[in-house]
């Protein structure tokens, strides 16, 4: 793999694409998600990592007020035209590290399949400090759930012989899946109260050519050099046309929001 970029700006060398191919987010959680947070008319919300928008795009709707950090200019390029027009919502460019910190002054901090790119020091202190009393942190992310068919152990073949490191679930998925420590490592910062969680899963069917370019779009594929990840990705293909042409993935969504603990005041 290709260590001389950032995996988590990976992402931004194929941001339209990314848009266009990525899971979208059930609406229920959305719902859960304003619930839980106990957001209220014109409530402020800061989003850490806003990728292209579409996790913005249901509270945007709703009306509250967000402003919503990114530090893929091409990701923020596509998101500003998802949101233009929502008055607001501002979107900025720049990561959740370098972000100058606003105390006290949101009532939600939520992220949405960017969290575990924040730096460990920052991520749960700076989130708690910018919270207002009473307010919450939500994470929430789309894992898809690994399966035994005869398909998916094909596919596994193929990674291992042309991309053995990636054999595997992702790092990544472990913050959003069924056996995540996400709730753990809210209670390891000391700024937040019990975690509630909740789960959503469905399934999605994929072409061929729209599950290779899912996969163009995950920062795993993105690090390999592009002779070594196109050569998969043929080779994928391959195997995906000889069991019909498509291919179903099961997914699953999971989100956690917490209060902010008095005592981080």
């Amino acid at each position: 793999m290709d260590e001389t970029r950032q995996q988590r700006f990976t992402f931004d060398e194929v941001a339209k694409l990314y848009d266009l191919v990525r899971p979208r987010y059930p609406p229920e959680l959305f719902l859960d998600l304003i619930h839980l947070a106990e957001l209220k008319a014109g409530d402020h919300v800061l989003e850490i990592g806003c990728g292209t928008g579409q996790a913005t795009e249901p509270l945007a709707q709703r009306g509250y007020s967000l402003l919503c950090l990114e530090p893929g200019p091409g990701m923020t390029r596509v998101a500003r035209e998802r949101l233009a027009r929502f008055a607001n919502v501002e979107v900025v460019t720049v990561s959740f590290e370098q972000w100058p910190l606003q105390p006290a002054s949101f009532a939600l901090v939520m992220s949405a399949q960017a969290f575990h790119w924040v730096s460990p020091d920052v991520r749960f202190q700076k989130a708690a400090a910018a919270l207002h009393p009473g307010g919450r942190l939500a994470i929430f992310g789309v894992t898809p759930v690994r399966e035994t068919t005869a398909l998916r152990r094909a596919l596994d073949r193929v990674y291992n012989t042309y991309a053995p490191a990636m054999a595997g679930s992702p790092t990544s998925s472990q913050w959003y899946s069924a056996s995540s420590p996400t709730e753990s490592l809210f209670a390891a910062s000391g700024s937040f109260g019990a975690v509630t969680r909740r789960s959503y899963g469905w399934s999605q069917e994929y072409k061929t050519t729209d599950y290779l370019n899912l996969m163009r779009t995950q920062s795993d594929h993105r690090l390999l050099p592009e002779r070594q990840r196109e050569t998969l990705l043929a080779e994928l293909g391959k195997i995906i046309e000889n069991h019909g042409g498509s291919i179903t993935t099961r997914y699953q969504a999971h989100l956690f929001v917490a209060p902010l603990l008095e005592k981080t005041l």
